[in-house]
């Protein structure tokens, strides 16, 4: 009972933050919002015993893709970020609204059209060593992941690199 109790606590705390961080004008706050967001998705992990995607979750995007984001932020000036505000128009709400429903159309359809198998709960006793995640993760083999994370890493600090020269060309051109 305490699960599904956590399961819509959780779940709730999701779909509002993200609620709020569409309908937010302030940048700042939608990032805060998305934080929550991530974080109440990384306890769904924990809720469902994937203790090390809980982790990895918190790590990656609560810790490191929402700290770059807020970064980014305050880089940019304010004259660029007062051309992201943008008002809703009507047809952008009917637009966003007909997207929704056909989500949720095609969401439904799978679910109600797809058998999908009941696995037992996870217990400590049948979760995987870490040694075995580590080595699958960070393996060079055929289904192993060692290029997809170093491509993210250059393209990460690419893309670190590229933000603080566009600030720093920003500030020379304003003096």
């Amino acid at each position: 009972m305490a699960n599904y109790f956590m399961f819509f606590v959780l779940s709730f705390i999701i779909l509002l933050s993200a609620i709020l961080c569409i309908v937010t004008k302030r940048i700042m706050r939608v990032a805060a919002y998305m934080f929550f967001v991530l974080l109440g998705i990384a306890g769904l992990f924990f809720l469902l015993g994937y203790t090390f995607l809980g982790t990895a979750q918190i790590a990656v995007y609560v810790g490191g893709v929402t700290i770059l984001y807020i970064f980014a932020i305050q880089l940019l000036s304010r004259q660029t970020l007062k051309g992201l505000v943008e008002r809703l128009k009507g047809s952008r709400v009917v637009f966003g609204g007909i997207m929704t429903f056909l989500g949720a159309v095609m969401t439904l359809s799978v679910i109600l059209t797809h058998p999908f198998e009941q696995p037992g709960l996870s217990t400590p006793d049948s979760e995987m060593p870490m040694r075995v995640i580590g080595n699958s993760l960070l393996g060079s083999g055929k289904y192993q992941y060692i290029l997809p994370f170093e491509f993210i890493s250059i393209f990460l600090l690419a893309c670190i690199i590229g933000g603080i020269v566009i600030s720093r060309k920003e500030e020379r051109s304003e003096e």
